[in-house]
């Protein structure tokens, strides 16, 4: 049996909550962390939302592992607040999904990603 993109995307956002851009300030204000995805090209073309984690794809999983040797501070528990970001909210989900996987239950996505929260006119930098 083959497995498409599509499938993984939707098993990746069974049973999740994805907060669209309101709730997402919403609970970055409340203390949620805000983590971009995005490569360095795609953030300086789009822009940055103020207050983000900027940890690329590539080393998502060992910066966020309460864990792990290579984990930032932020990385303090495995009850931490995540909601991943990326341009539109399609790798940002698989990226959610596999932080679940590490133990981190309260990770999730933005729903309509960085665009999606430009769109609702909430704070934005230009990147860098």
């Amino acid at each position: 049996m083959v497995t498409t993109i599509d499938d993984l995307v939707a098993r990746a956002r069974e049973g999740v909550h994805r907060p669209r851009a309101q709730e997402a300030r919403l609970a970055q204000l409340a203390g949620a962390l805000l983590v971009d995805i995005r490569p360095a090209a795609q953030r300086a073309a789009e822009g940055e939302i103020p207050g983000s984690l900027i940890i690329e794809r590539n080393v998502l999983e060992w910066r966020l592992d309460p864990t792990g040797s290579h984990r930032i501070p932020e990385a303090s528990g495995y009850d931490v607040e995540l909601i991943v970001v990326c341009s539109e909210g399609y790798a940002s989900s698989l990226a959610a999904a596999s932080l679940r996987e590490l133990g981190l239950h309260r990770a999730t996505d933005l729903d309509g990603g960085f665009v999606g929260w430009a769109t609702a006119g909430l704070p934005t930098r230009p990147g860098g």
